[in-house]
Formats: C-alpha cells, structure tokens, sequence
C-alpha cells in the first residue's frame, strides 16, 4: 500500500471553468478517507485526477513517492470501483474478476510467447496463480458460490462485491470508490457499508472514497474531507467535523436533519434575535457583532420557565418517524426543525398553534455571517 499526497492540486477545465483548486491533503499509508460534499463540489473530479482520468492543471499529485502529474492511469498502481460496477455482462463472476490479471499478463506477453522456452508450462502456472488469487478475493468477500454466474443473475449487492473483488485481485498501492453504493437500495447501502469498513479493517488498505450522502462518509471514513465550490472546507475525523465544523457550510452538510441557524447580534455575552434575548454566556464572550447562532436539532427542545435561552416558535409541522419524531418550527422569518424522541410527539403535537423553545447555551455554535463563514471559537 501507499500514501497519497496533494500539493494545490487543481483542475480548470475549457472556458476557465475552475472546478477543483488548491487541494492540500495526505491520506496515509492505510487510511480510509472519504471525500463528501453536494454534487457540483469537485469530489469527483478530485478522484479522477487520482485515477489518472482527469489530467492534472495545478499542483503536484504523488502516489507513494511517485509524483504521476504525467503517468498514465494503468501505471500508477491503483484500483477503481466505479457507480456502475462496470462488469462485462458475458463474463462470469470468475471472468471479471481475473479479467484485469488476465490483462496484464496479454500486455507482456506476445514477446514472451515467442522467445521464452518453456513458455506453455510457464502460461498454465500463471492460469493457476490467477484463479488462487480470484478465489482468495471471492472468499474474503463472501461470493465464493457466486463464481459461475453472469452478473445478470445477480443482485445489486452481489455485483458490488464482484466489482471490488475485481480491483481486489489487482493488490494495487491503492483502492479508489466513486459513489459505489448510490445505486443500492437503502437497507442493502447499510449492509454494505458495513462489509466495505470491515474489508478496510481486514486489508488495511489504502483508500480514497467519494460519496455525497455525509451518513456514508461518517460511519466508513477514519477521515473527511468535506468539499464545497472546489475547495477543501475542512479535514478532520468525521466526530470533530460534526462536533467542531469548520465553519457554517461543514455545520449544515454533515448532520441529519441539518444544523438550525439564526441570525443576531451579540453584546456583552447576549445574542439579540428579534425581541429575544439570549444569554449565551461563554459560548458569546468577546463577540460584540452580528453572528449566527448554529443548533443542532435534537438540542432544541420545548421551554421549561426556568429556561434562560428560549424562543418563541409557530408549530408548522410534526413529523412521526416511529422511534422519534422532527418538528418544523418558525421563529421569525427563519424555519428550524427539532427532532425528538418519539414519546414526545403528543405534547408538540397539542402546543400546534404556539410554543416555546429552548437550548443550553453550551450547546450552540456561533459562525461568521455568509454561507461559508467560520465558527467563531
């Protein structure tokens, strides 16, 4: 395996259309990083220019202590695992799978076949090393039984597991994932979730993921690397992203429901939203400015009197998600959701017309104003 290494990578396409700038990143030798953020943010783009299928406008990529600025993708010793899967559908399970080795032993040997004596006996051991290799793969992944079959007689998860099993037997410095699970159905994406973090685990591979659903990123990732407008918003171990954002854009991707913001000023210690005043404390020292005022949804709560920070809230919706239930509320021009715990859906429910809501001020995070501005410390 091998680390990867960014230095302002960028890409800038025909027209000056800028869609990746300045990347700064190492994944370590054995990591698990995941690349997230909306469609359009450079993620992908990210990835290919790894894979060697975007080439390189700015800065320096090095796979180990390679720099593969020019090196043809099928040089630089890596796997793909594509959306689509990508598996011929005339081949068996057996046959895509050794399909790159086959591959690799076509491209180096015609001279071979020509020159080398013995070269028969040589081609039926090389037969024999690549079906071992293909049913190492197959049992590590579970698809074994699955060896004979066209891909057409498989189901969705099998013919994922066939496409890693496919980059698997290449043993490559590193595996690449772009959005693989995006064609899944919801209970089988858990599943295989689970069966990718455990192969990382098994492996202790080397990979670089791509998704756009952050509760992907934060159950696989030993990192994130949270991406917006091309830009790297922050890099960090996915509890620090969600508990420590980087700023407001990172605090409302990464959380479902996404992060709650109001707009206010503060002075001395207590933020003004409307007619309600808020002694944040702490959280609001020394920030005599306009702020926005950042809570997660299962922090919001209905208001006890003794409650220092509450707001005044229109109930415009309740939610029954069976174990827990997400609540729409308006507070002035701004629309929040708090999200509950099930056996609350009844009081919310009656408090329809008008309620009060509350927080702990340790609770809430403070940002610069605009849609990236940084979480005040």
């Amino acid at each position: 395996m091998a680390n990867i290494t960014f230095q302002g990578l960028g890409k800038v396409y025909p027209g000056g259309v800028r869609a990746v700038e300045g990347v700064d990143l190492e994944v370590e030798d054995g990591e698990f990083v995941v690349l997230v953020g909306p469609s359009g943010c450079g993620k992908s783009t990210t990835l290919r220019m790894v894979a060697g299928l975007e080439e390189i406008t700015d800065g320096t990529l090095r796979i180990g202590d390679r720099v593969v600025n020019e090196v043809a993708g099928k040089d630089r010793d890596i796997a793909m695992v594509f959306q689509n899967y990508a598996l011929y559908p005339h081949l068996s399970v057996r046959q895509n799978m050794a399909f790159p080795l086959e591959r690799r032993r076509a491209h180096g040997g015609t001279v071979r076949r020509l020159i080398v004596p013995g070269y028969r006996r040589a081609a039926r051991e090389e037969d024999q090393e690549i079906q071992a290799e293909v049913s190492r793969a197959a049992e590590v992944l579970g698809i074994t039984d699955l060896l004979d079959r066209k891909p057409g007689a498989l189901s969705g998860g099998q013919r994922q597991r066939v496409a890693v099993g496919r980059a698997l037997v290449r043993r490559p410095a590193a595996f690449l994932f772009d959005e693989p699970l995006s064609n899944l159905d919801a209970k089988l994406r858990v599943e295989m979730r689970a069966e990718l973090k455990a192969l990382h685990d098994r492996l202790g591979a080397t990979m670089l993921y791509v998704t756009h659903d952050q509760e992907e990123a934060m159950t696989l990732g030993d990192r994130l690397v949270v991406m917006d407008g091309g830009r790297v918003q922050q890099c960090a171990p996915p509890r620090e992203v969600y508990e420590q954002p980087a700023n407001r854009f990172v605090a409302g991707f990464v959380g479902t429901p996404s992060m709650n913001f109001l707009e206010g000023e503060v002075a001395d210690g207590t933020m003004s939203i409307g007619e309600a005043r808020l002694p944040l404390g702490d959280a609001a020292a020394g920030v005599p400015r306009a702020v926005v005022l950042g809570l997660r949804p299962d922090r919001l709560r209905l208001a006890e009197p003794e409650d220092p920070c509450a707001l005044e809230a229109t109930v415009a919706g309740v939610e029954d998600l069976g174990d827990r239930c997400d609540v729409r509320l308006q507070v002035g021009h701004a629309e929040l959701v708090a999200r509950r715990p099930a056996g609350e859906l009844s009081r919310w429910t009656v408090a329809r017309a008008a309620a009060r809501v509350a927080f702990e001020p340790a609770e809430a995070l403070l940002f610069e104003p605009g849609p990236h501005g940084a979480r005040i410390h």
